[in-house]
């Protein structure tokens, strides 16, 4: 049993919780793959019949940094890259599309939420909010989510894409139907 103290995480997977500052002071670097189905928040933007969610992976890097701009306090940064295959559904013609992820962040720490929100237009880097318990596998879900396409598609579709809405089949029914409004002319005949 592990004490509560100490964050608990495989070398490949991202650690829960992460002291940013300790990280970005010993320019300490993580990196490792997590399984597609270890994002929770993501799973459902996925192509669900693909099913392959273990063996798809979020290959990741996390290296720390400590900056002093000139007069000012060091600062903590932290550089991070993903790479993905992701797949989804394309909205052209409905068949399996891998998106493909490949991110170069970096972020900038600071001591609190006003600040980072003060700061946040002038800012090129992203801003957070320095933590002893920084959720680094959050960061990494929140991304990937951030960077999936709003509509998701082929640069070329594989198949055919079908671009009409009825087929022969749906206007042969529809010849078969008597007009109603012609069964209602019926009605105000006189008897």
């Amino acid at each position: 049993m592990t004490s509560p103290t100490s964050p608990t995480f495989s070398p490949t997977s991202a650690p829960a919780w992460l002291d940013v500052r300790k990280f970005a002071l010993a320019s300490d670097a993580l990196s490792g793959a997590d399984a597609l189905r270890h994002f929770p928040r993501l799973l459902p933007d996925l192509r669900q019949d693909v099913g392959d969610f273990d063996q798809r992976v979020v290959a990741w890097q996390a290296r720390g940094e400590t900056i002093t701009p000139p007069g000012e306090p060091a600062q903590p940064w932290l550089h991070l890259q993903l790479q993905a295959q992701v797949p989804m559904t394309c909205q052209r013609c409905l068949s399996v599309t891998d998106v493909a992820v490949d991110l170069d962040r970096h972020f900038r720490f600071v001591a609190t939420e006003a600040i980072a929100m003060a700061e946040d237009d002038a800012a090129e880097e992203d801003l957070l909010v320095v933590s002893k318990q920084f959720d680094l596998h959050a960061l990494i879900e929140d991304e990937l989510l951030m960077a999936l396409p709003i509509v998701p598609k082929h640069s070329v579709c594989p198949g055919v894409v079908k671009l009409a809405s009825t087929d022969e089949e749906f206007k042969a029914a529809l010849t078969q139907k008597p007009n109603a409004f012609a069964a209602l002319g019926q009605l105000k005949k006189p008897l």
